[in-house]
């Protein structure tokens, strides 16, 4: 059975964009039907050069019986490939350099989720999608042990893109940004401050307007005085003055409780003297626990579509998919890192931050 994307606001302009200029990603879990139809595809709509890992002859095997082409779709076993002793010594180094001991650096590059992050840190590819056979745990450990951190970002986190045309209220045009959605359990001011900045970024780089960034609270500016409303209100202060000294085209606002954020008709009655905007394109929630909550309902309960998530704060665009995964939600994804791919490639020619 083929996969057949279902064209929407946000995937549709991903791939005319990326046809002009195809990106290489590595999916780290290769031996997955999913990914094998979805690589079919990506090479089909000549948008991404897809690079699968794992098990030659199985991966070949799986296509064959399954009636999927692999045409222009590179299969690599990190375990034999010639680039194994090289990233086996950069490891090394790296790992000595943070003061950590490895003791068989060979066997732990010969996992999928590290060969792959080797080969986006030194630019053997464009962008990285995986987690759909693992727990996330293990792909965010070997992002974090390979690929550079972004000097400006105090804590890496994740973005999650979710699609909901047929809701209302659901962002500017049925795209919405959420974060953090997988990384930090309890962010301090300035790890909310920096989540609303960078995923505002993110935001401004797909939708191409200024995004309107939502820090969201129990409360709605001073209705409640708990420190957790007090911690969301710092925070807006301390991004809105970063906005100010860096002239980015971005709009913060909070705290505010959800339905101020998204529903006009809420803010107009929370909110009389606030001028009339439409509903915010980025939430950003106060805690772990909040976001993956109202990520897993969008998705389970109002049929809102996800991509992601985008790992944030990394030198390299990177995403972490779960392993309930569908096939349009590693399409959409590959195609978000392949357009975030685009940005780095202008903000970094050299491949080094």
């Amino acid at each position: 059975m083929k996969f057949s994307p279902k064209p929407n606001v946000f995937t549709s302009q991903l791939a005319e964009k990326l046809r002009s200029h195809p990106k290489r990603i590595v999916f780290t879990e290769g031996e997955d039907l999913r990914v094998l139809r979805v690589a079919e595809e990506l090479v089909r709509q000549e948008v991404i050069l897809p690079i699968l890992l794992g098990d030659r002859d199985r991966i070949r095997q799986m296509a064959h019986e399954n009636d999927i082409s692999l045409t222009f779709v590179n299969v690599l076993d990190p375990s034999t490939s010639r680039e194994l002793p090289r990233f086996a010594e950069m490891y090394e180094r790296s790992s000595r350099a943070r003061g950590v001991e490895i003791l068989d650096c060979m066997e732990i590059i010969k996992r999928p989720a590290y060969f792959g992050a080797m080969m986006a840190q030194y630019s053997l590819v464009d962008g990285l999608v995986g987690g759909n056979q693992s727990l996330p745990a293990s792909l965010f450990r070997s992002l974090l042990q390979t690929i550079k951190p972004l000097p400006h970002v105090p804590r890496v986190f994740s973005a999650m893109i979710m699609v909901a045309e047929h809701l209302e209220h659901f962002g500017r045009d049925g795209v919405l940004f959420l974060s953090d959605c997988g990384l930090i359990p309890e962010p301090e001011i300035k790890d909310l401050a920096s989540m609303a900045i960078e995923t505002g970024k993110l935001a401004r780089h797909y939708l191409g307007v200024t995004p309107m960034v939502a820090l969201l609270s129990h409360s709605t500016k001073g209705s409640s005085t708990t420190p957790a409303a007090r911690k969301v209100a710092a925070a807006t202060a301390l991004a809105q003055s970063m906005v100010k000294e860096k002239y980015l085209e971005i709009e913060v606002d909070g705290e505010l409780q959800a339905d101020v954020a998204l529903d006009p008709m809420a803010s107009g009655i929370k909110l009389p003297d606030r001028e009339v905007r439409h509903s915010a394109d980025v939430l950003i929630f106060p805690n772990l626990d909040a976001a993956h909550i109202s990520l897993k309902l969008l998705q389970h309960c109002a049929r809102a579509q996800n991509y992601g998530q985008l790992v944030m704060g990394l030198a390299r665009p990177a995403a972490q998919i779960p392993r309930t995964a569908s096939e349009e939600t590693i399409y959409g994804t590959a195609l978000a890192v392949g357009y975030e791919a685009i940005k780095y490639h202008v903000l970094y020619p050299d491949g080094e931050v």
